[in-house]
């Protein structure tokens, strides 16, 4: 069984910055792919970034474009999602997600495991 808990959500204001955390203790990274998602209530679960560890591949959904960053540290087990610029419909529950394809896309259904989620508010 995959566990994955993501960390670093909070309240900020926009044009501010976040900083996600995706820990996958006991997982090696190489072996899937790692996806960002986020929900708002009510909403789909919608794609957000994702990254294969193997090759380094990466994508991002057209409204982080320049603003969010993915990136993993192998040795701490932990795939990160810096969030710059941040803007009112950012505000969302995200999640990470491990795919045992290890094809980065971005939909959820390619995914096999998921975190609890951490809550990203953004505010004036």
């Amino acid at each position: 069984q995959v566990r994955l808990v993501e960390s670093g959500g909070g309240s900020v204001q926009p044009g501010g910055s976040l900083k996600l955390s995706c820990l996958a203790p006991g997982v090696t990274l190489d072996y899937y792919a790692i996806g960002w998602f986020r929900q708002v209530p009510g909403g789909r679960r919608e794609g957000v970034s994702c990254i294969t560890t193997n090759d380094g591949r990466i994508d991002y959904t057209d409204s982080v474009k320049d603003r969010f960053t993915i990136s993993r540290d192998k040795v701490m087990k932990t795939v990160y999602l810096q969030m710059n610029d941040l803007r009112p419909e950012d505000t969302a529950v995200y999640y990470c997600a491990a795919g045992l394809q290890r094809v980065c896309v971005l939909d959820r259904n390619e995914y096999d495991y998921w975190g609890q989620g951490t809550q990203v508010t953004v505010s004036a």
